[in-house]
């Protein structure tokens, strides 16, 4: 069992440091090196894990929902504004989140890794989206799919424009501002009104993430694997 738990470790520092790498140079500058030393472990142990330096993005790839979960709330459209709020709060700060965008968007990317990572999470607001609709929070004319669609894309060119123009600095801000104007084109105004979009909602759903992302890791997720 201890030499399962270090396994476990092991490949979460790994993945955690490919990350950070990822994240700082891009895929095509990222070295296998520069992950071994940040990561503190021998060659071997990380080829045992990670075969070649692909294999490490889509481990990385991976863990896309895995550190942004939020807790399911009863109005599938709060549940939408949280969990867009918690990446916004965690790709200024997480490595793994960052990383994750900008693998997936570098257009050089698109031969290895495909699409999937843009998909899954169209895919995922599509679904919470549904049940937004099947609980008559959105108005008749909104086609969840399409909607999905686009809020999945205008998140992504927000977080591009605040990452090249203040450093991700107003991330939380003008992820608020994306909810508050596209909301109310899909929103009942029932649901509408009820709805928490602050940036001060990002930093307590941010801490709270925080806090679920260290039991994660102490508790090493299943996910990881041996």
């Amino acid at each position: 069992m201890a030499r399962q738990e270090r396994a476990i470790r092991t490949k979460l520092a790994i993945l955690n440091a490919a990350a950070a790498v990822f994240d700082e140079r891009g895929y095509e500058a990222a070295t296998i090196g520069e992950v071994l030393t940040r990561a503190g472990v021998t060659k071997g142990a990380l080829y045992f894990h990670f075969p070649s330096k692909q294999a490490l993005a889509e481990g990385v790839l991976r863990q896309q929902f895995a550190t942004v979960a939020v807790t399911p709330s009863a109005c599938k459209l709060q549940e939408l504004v949280d969990t867009g709020l918690v990446v916004a709060y965690r790709m200024r700060r997480d490595p793994m989140v960052s990383a994750v965008a900008r693998l997936s968007l570098e257009q050089d990317m698109r031969a290895l890794f495909g699409t999937t990572a843009l998909t899954e999470w169209i895919g995922a607001t599509e679904y919470v989206l549904t049940q937004a609709k099947e609980q008559g929070e959105l108005l008749p004319h909104v086609v969840p799919a399409d909607s999905a669609w686009l809020f999945s894309g205008a998140w992504t060119g927000v977080q591009i424009y605040s990452q090249m123009l203040s450093g991700r600095d107003d991330l939380e801000a003008r992820v608020v501002s994306l909810f508050e104007h596209l909301l109310p084109s899909i929103a009942v105004p029932a649901v509408l009104n009820s709805l928490v979009i602050t940036v001060e909602r990002a930093a307590e759903l941010g801490a709270e993430s925080d806090r679920l992302a260290a039991e994660r890791d102490a508790d090493q997720p299943e996910q990881l694997g041996a």
